[in-house]
């Protein structure tokens, strides 16, 4: 195949999140050390009469040390879902309705939602949105996150209560967790433990999550051990793997059952590959949605979410707590876009929305970058890391075989310069090998080639 030349670009928007002085964001906070160390140089001596290196005495300079990269809990890919999680009567599918602009059942009694729902919602970027007034392009393609609604938990859920071990699977099918807890009084919509209380809420639907990955985990244990047991002196290379494994994940069960969250644990790369083997549901990350009435969330006020801040800070430290109100998204949702801006400027407000998508598209460890032309400005999701070889695989896995270099340019240097001949002219446009790590706001040109020869491999 003859060389081509593709127009690509990798632009995610994480962190910051869409953010207004009206809406608060809270996330905790864990402070952490970061140890550097620096490397002395070696000095080399010269010979003054001859100007050649000494040899004698001189040392061997230092060996580069191989960072190795961190591997994500979670499965290695990116085609990957967020699931809604909460008590029955918490907002879950009033919250997918509006974000999907679908319509879920939505009912004043537990388990209306049984079997669950998905649905794909496209992530905003300012970015992606001026590329396409930029490029004027014949069609566009955002990236999207993939949004599933499942039935609620109730207490006990974990040994089959209330269809528990049924929707519990649905949790682990997921990949990160929108968890919903409800912050609202409304004496016309039942709450299935009798009152409201957020804190509770939480460490039920924690606890069964918890309780679930333990008992699947001890069965898993048992099964293998037995199995390792009658091969005694017998055991080949693939059964030593396996007594590895049954040693890491004995290390975590231990971890769980004193209370602790598989995705707050410290994991080496090792551990990493056999946890994911499992697909722990208290391995995946869990955004925290509030779910306010819509008086509290116009007037910015909920005596609920202090207390709903101060349990997550105690407990998951680092976890992203974000307000919203079912009622007033539901309204919003409704709308065309006309009306909707009107009423959101009417509310002083703005839609939580945007932000929940966001933060569900980088808890779930994906960026993308674009492909920019007059035909087409496409998002293609990646991972977290991905490096350009692997970020061309996406569009096409000839390119990724066939890779010969990514020439990258930045969205800020494209704004800044106007066009792709302004910013060559000013130095901005790079080359770039294998091992760059494709980065927030690049447009890229991947240059490949894919021979004959290679074809057959």
């Amino acid at each position: 195949m003859s060389q081509l030349l593709l127009s690509a670009a990798k632009s995610l928007r994480l962190f910051p999140l869409f953010t207004s002085k009206a809406l608060p964001v809270f996330a905790a906070t864990r402070k952490t050390a970061h140890l550097i160390n620096f490397q002395q140089p070696v000095r080399t001596q010269l010979s003054t009469s001859t100007f050649s290196f000494k040899q004698k005495g001189s040392k061997m300079p230092p060996k580069k040390v191989v960072k190795e990269e961190k591997t994500f809990l979670g499965k290695p890919s990116n085609n990957l879902k967020i699931g809604v999680v909460g008590l029955p009567n918490v907002g879950k599918s009033t919250f997918f309705n509006a974000i999907t602009n679908s319509s879920a059942p939505a009912a004043n009694f537990p388990f209306c939602t049984i079997e669950p729902e998905e649905a794909r919602v496209a992530v905003p970027d300012e970015r992606f949105d001026d590329l396409c007034k930029i490029y004027k392009p014949g069609g566009n393609v955002p990236a999207y996150l993939t949004v599933i609604d499942i039935a609620g938990l109730v207490k006990g859920a974990s040994s089959g209560a209330g269809l528990g071990n049924a929707f519990l699977s649905h949790v682990r099918s997921v990949d990160a967790i929108f968890h919903v807890v409800r912050a609202f009084a409304d004496p016309d919509v039942i709450h299935v433990e009798g009152e409201i209380d957020p804190i509770r809420d939480l460490e039920i639907i924690h606890e069964e999550l918890r309780i679930k990955d333990i008992d699947v985990l001890k069965k898993y244990i048992d099964t293998n051990d037995k199995v390792i047991s009658r091969l005694g002196q017998s055991a080949n290379s693939g059964d030593k793997n396996k007594k590895e494994e049954l040693v890491i994940l004995k290390k975590v069960l231990a971890y769980m059952e004193e209370g602790n969250d598989v995705r707050k644990g410290v994991w080496n790369n090792k551990e990493v590959e056999y946890i994911n083997q499992q697909q722990f549901i208290t391995a995946k990350s869990v955004i925290y949605l509030a779910n306010v009435s819509e008086k509290d969330y116009l007037r910015k006020k909920n005596k609920y979410l202090p207390k709903i801040k101060a349990w997550i800070d105690e407990n998951y430290p680092g976890d992203m707590l974000i307000p919203f109100s079912g009622a007033f998204e539901q309204t919003v949702s409704l709308l065309d876009s006309d009306a909707k801006e009107e009423h959101i400027k009417a509310s002083g407000v703005p839609s939580a929305l945007p932000k929940i998508i966001v933060s569900g598209y980088s808890g779930l460890h994906l960026g993308y970058f674009f492909t920019c032309g007059p035909g087409e400005v496409r998002a293609w999701t990646i991972r977290k890391g991905t490096k350009a070889p692997q970020a061309a695989g996406v569009i096409h896995s000839d390119f990724e075989r066939g890779f010969i270099m990514a020439e990258v340019f930045t969205y800020k240097d494209l704004k800044e310069h106007g066009n792709e001949a302004a910013v060559k002219a000013a130095g901005k446009y790079i080359q770039k090998g294998k091992e760059y790590v494709v980065s927030d706001g690049d447009i890229i040109f991947f240059k490949f080639n894919v021979t004959a020869d290679k074809k057959k491999h």
